[in-house]
């Protein structure tokens, strides 16, 4: 079971941690709210779960994993701290490309989280939106470069990742084995694992602004409601994906816009 969350930042503040769009934002929990989720999955799970990912398939057993996207500084300003009471180990996911920037994680804070114990592995370099529609070299420099990056802050291999935007497909995680990736997760909402040649690969139930804490624990905890709903409205969004192509994120965004000005007078 792993969950997928991104930033932890002030509602009027989305732009200080990760992507600065307002479809970006959708996935941004404020900070109260996620310590609300660590303490109801901590209470749903009875204490300390085993979440730190092995690689070693004798070790492997019933895991919950604790995922973020993207490298937005909070993962070091919020999450880390958060995540290091409780002793739980974060998997954070880092584009390259965007490593530095005023609302991206630096080297400096990646090797932080890596001596605080958190595993830190890729999310491509440049973060395509939609990753499957990439070329087999488009795909092998998106992985390659950016595990070649992390590597040379952490000074160790990077084996872990997980796919930007939400669009996988089999060449995605062909091209991650390439370039060494072990485990893969990507956004599909299953417990069920896949092999893609030298390549595990990981669906995760995603967590956006809107995700009660109760929800939250529920997923964390295997309950079924929870989960099929997700993976109902998952299935009817590939449906969408496959339909509009490349239109499909034009009009999301367009729609999110609306949503938001509506919210945003409705509380003026």
């Amino acid at each position: 079971m792993s969950l997928m969350y991104h930033d932890v930042v002030a509602g009027l503040e989305h732009q200080r941690s990760g992507f600065p769009s307002t479809d970006a934002a959708i996935y941004k929990l404020e900070p109260v709210t996620f310590t609300a989720h660590m303490r109801a999955i901590s209470q749903a799970l009875q204490g300390k779960p085993d979440n730190v990912l092995s690689l070693n398939p004798a070790e492997r057993r019933a895991s919950f994993f604790l995922t973020f996207d993207d490298g937005g500084v909070s993962a070091y300003s919020h999450v880390a701290d958060q995540l290091d009471r409780l002793g739980w180990v974060g998997h954070f996911f880092i584009s390259t490309g965007y490593m530095g920037q005023p609302s991206f994680l630096s080297r400096d804070q990646i090797r932080e989280l890596v001596r605080r114990g958190h595993v830190v592995g890729s999310h491509s370099h440049t973060h395509p939106l939609r990753m499957a529609s990439c070329s087999p070299e488009e795909l092998r420099t998106e992985w390659q470069t950016s595990v070649d990056i992390i590597s040379e802050i952490i000074g160790a291999p990077v084996r872990v990742a997980s796919v930007p935007g939400g669009y996988y497909s089999r060449r995605v995680a062909e091209a991650a084995s390439e370039a060494g990736i072990e485990v893969l997760f990507n956004s599909e909402p299953t417990t069920a694992i896949q092999r893609v040649d030298g390549c595990m690969v990981l669906g995760r139930y995603g967590i956006q602004r809107q995700t009660s804490p109760g929800v939250a624990a529920s997923l964390a905890a295997g309950q079924g409601l929870s989960r099929m709903r997700q993976g109902v409205l998952w299935n009817i969004k590939k449906c969408f994906k496959r339909m509009g192509g490349g239109h499909y994120l034009t009009v999301r965004k367009i729609m999110i816009d609306r949503m938001n000005a509506s919210r945003c007078a409705h509380d003026r």
